[in-house]
């Protein structure tokens, strides 16, 4: 099934930080091609605390066959080994953040994983780099696709180009 995946930092070097989250994601891809990579952007944090380092953000969709509770442990389980504190606050600075956006037509709620992750639809810095890649994806339980719901966001955060290739 097609996984969209965000992935985000500010701490450290965000670049490369991002860049060994996408090379997890092209080793659990299970296609020929090369999975869809959006460009990185460059975001102000949201709900951080005050003096957060701005974020780096993207997505990648990747073809895996892996049930995402299962997925979401191996994300955990590489942000530990990035660096991620195994308790923290929410929302605190972080090396490595991956989430699971969606997983084809699934829908899911449980104590640990909701999909599609309740917040993609009011954030611009998850919706822009997704609707580089799929701006015509119907989410489930959404009746517009991921370009209208970004048009649909009002401009009061910004998201810039930090990196097209990467």
């Amino acid at each position: 099934m097609r996984i969209g995946v965000a992935l985000g930092s500010n701490l450290g070097d965000r670049v490369e930080n991002l860049r060994l989250g996408r090379d997890l994601l092209v080793s659990l891809h299970e296609s020929s091609d090369w999975p869809a990579v959006s460009p990185i952007y460059e975001t102000e944090p949201v709900d951080c605390p005050t003096g957060s380092a701005p974020f780096l953000n993207a997505v990648v969709e990747i073809e895996c066959s892996l049930d995402p509770n299962e997925l979401l442990g191996k994300f955990t389980a590489f942000e530990i080994r990035q660096g991620r504190p195994t308790t923290r606050d929410k929302n605190a600075p972080r090396q490595l953040d991956l989430d699971i956006l969606y997983a084809g037509d699934l829908r899911r709620t449980t104590p640990t994983l909701t999909i599609p992750h309740p917040r993609l639809s009011e954030r611009r810095f998850v919706l822009q780099p997704l609707a580089d890649i799929r701006p015509s994806l119907r989410l489930p339980g959404y009746d517009i696709t991921v370009a209208e719901l970004l048009d649909s966001l009002s401009a009061d955060t910004s998201v810039k180009v930090f990196l097209r290739d990467w």
